[in-house]
């Protein structure tokens, strides 16, 4: 089975790469490398079973060779952070939007199974308990431009479902919530990379607002492992299902069990959102917490690594890209022989 990856030098993307390779598939991976990184990809760029293009989503052309090509299609391609998507608002949607678009006309056309990768934030600022798929979204108004990307990722579930409906398409729509771990960029609003690497730099944990809003949190080990039972089940075929951690914990706890585990002594600092966010633009929600039962009773998955575990294995991660930088910079100052007289 050869599958092809939209954004498969990311950080979800470039796990499940590794897994699937590891498990004797070939994978193409589309990627335009604006927040992916090859470094992500590292371990298996010489893979025999790999290839690797560097490309956009919004190039239909290319996306459609690419489809015709492979057996299946998982879709992650996608502009994501707080930071970014407020700092990148039409580049947030066109992406998101018009790629979602092109990826699923071109597995439309060629009737290619197809996984697209939503989001929790489509639920925006239900007060609902455990947020099941069929859940209403209460989303702000248009102009506080985080909900812009819930409504471009809520589009592209339409699109999917149409596609299902109209042309028989064999897709499953999957929202995250918060996925994390190792590879994970901190600098687009990502929380948990943020506090571990402040934690190990010894600078300041910033929780923005009261840090009393909680979240669930999902271990991308996890989370692959969801994605690849999701693709070997029938049944998830035109649904929507949750993708989430068992864990409910709030910002604030998150930050003390950083500074715990990884033995810092970094102060954790309350920050006011307008002073966070001082071009506004932003909204949080209090609450968001996954019902699992869908995908449970569909495939038997549960997330089984607890939040201590995640931060554990984010930090020791950070510690070793940290010692590699060092060591390529001790590298790079250190003067060549070459050419040198002795």
């Amino acid at each position: 089975m050869s599958l092809l990856i939209t954004g498969g030098a990311g950080f979800i993307g470039s796990h499940l790469t590794e897994r699937l390779l590891g498990e004797g598939r070939r994978v193409v991976v589309l990627d335009d490398l604006s927040t992916g990184s090859l470094e992500n990809l590292g371990a298996v760029l010489g893979h025999p079973r790999l290839r690797f293009v560097e490309g956009s989503v919004l190039d239909a052309n290319l996306v459609e060779r690419l489809v015709e090509a492979s057996d299946t299609v998982v879709h992650l391609a996608a502009a994501v952070g707080v930071r970014y998507v407020l700092d990148h608002p039409l580049e947030t949607i066109r992406t998101n939007v018009d790629g979602a678009r092109i990826v699923l006309d071109a597995c439309g056309r060629f009737g290619r199974k197809t996984l697209v990768a939503s989001t929790s934030e489509v639920y925006g600022k239900s007060s609902a308990g455990a947020l099941c798929e069929d859940a209403d979204s209460v989303l702000g108004p248009t102009s506080v431009s985080r909900w812009s990307y819930a409504t471009a990722k809520k589009l592209d579930e339409f699109l999917a479902l149409a596609h299902a409906q109209t042309h028989g398409l064999p897709v499953v729509v999957t929202r995250f919530f918060n996925i994390v771990g190792p590879r994970q960029a901190g600098r687009y609003g990502m929380v948990l990379p943020s506090l571990v690497r402040a934690a190990l730099a010894g600078e300041p944990l910033r929780v923005f607002g009261d840090g009393r809003q909680t979240r669930n949190f999902t271990f991308v080990g996890d989370c692959v492992e969801a994605l690849l039972l999701l693709l070997d089940c029938p049944g998830a075929e035109g649904e929507i299902l949750n993708i989430g951690g068992p864990q409910e914990i709030s910002i604030g706890e998150l930050a003390e069990r950083v500074r715990r585990l990884t033995g810092s002594s970094s102060p954790i600092v309350r920050v006011p959102y307008q002073q966070a966010y001082p071009q506004g633009g932003f909204e949080d929600m209090r609450r968001r917490v996954p019902c699992l039962c869908k995908i449970e009773r569909l495939t038997g998955w549960s997330a089984s690594t607890a939040i201590d575990e995640i931060i554990l294995r984010t930090a020791q991660h950070e510690r070793e890209r940290a010692a590699e930088s060092v060591l390529y910079a001790a590298a790079a100052a250190a003067p060549s022989l070459l050419g040198c007289s002795t």
